[in-house]
């Protein structure tokens, strides 16, 4: 994982990389990731999200695309 200041930055990156620029996340949907998916890792129920709760989570987060999709084939 890599940390960048700017979209600007990250398209900057890519550039001088020759990469393609894959998708990026905002810190708060970062923190908002990390809260749904962790919040209940302690209970003695607690287990991965299926294919459609993971898609309602990145959703919410505005976490959208192929690349989000857990059951894609494509990630671009």
């Amino acid at each position: 994982m890599l940390f960048f200041r700017s979209e600007e930055r990250v398209m900057e990156w890519c550039r001088r990389r020759d990469l393609p620029q894959s998708p990026s996340v905002s810190m708060t949907q970062l923190w908002g990731l990390a809260i749904a998916w962790y919040s209940s890792r302690l209970e003695p129920t607690a287990r991965r999200p299926q294919p459609d709760e993971m898609r309602r989570i990145f959703g919410s987060l505005g976490l959208t695309g192929d690349f989000w999709d857990p059951q894609s084939d494509t990630f671009r």
